[in-house]
């Protein structure tokens, strides 16, 4: 998995944080990418039903407030892969690990991909920016 899902994460959180719209541009200096990498998250994340954005208008919103949006909405929204964790093409089928791993590491990676999806369907893009303000926060009292 690439870092698509990060950069989309980050994204909705300034939108979210800030008062003003932002460019994407505004946007890209932020991640630190190119923006027209930001553009493409952007387009995946609108036609997730997460933003919605102006042809000729700088800035982009969310659709419904950030306390609404769970972060597995956002993984979907991103195209995530069925499964994060992937098994390997050629296992040996005379090998008698060979011939069973696939199938015992399927199971695994199937409950893996279920929990973590279960935890990001808890989280809301709200607890980010939270997060956010108090790491900002012991920052400030830190100086």
């Amino acid at each position: 998995m690439n870092s698509q899902y990060a950069v989309a994460v980050h994204i909705l959180a300034l939108i979210d944080a800030s008062a003003e719209p932002v460019s994407s541009e505004f946007i890209a200096g932020s991640v630190g990418v190119n923006p027209v990498v930001i553009r493409h998250v952007t387009g995946l994340l609108r036609r997730g039903g997460l933003l919605t954005t102006r042809r000729g208008i700088a800035g982009a919103q969310l659709t419904r407030a950030a306390s609404e949006i769970s972060l597995l909405e956002v993984y979907q929204a991103v195209n995530a892969p069925q499964s994060v964790l992937k098994l390997h093409q050629h296992p040996n089928p005379a090998c008698p690990v060979g011939a069973g791993i696939q199938g015992v590491l399927d199971t695994v990676f199937r409950q893996a991909q279920a929990a973590l999806e279960a935890r990001l369907a808890l989280v809301r893009l709200s607890d980010i920016g939270a997060a956010l303000d108090e790491q900002t926060e012991l920052r400030t009292h830190a100086s």
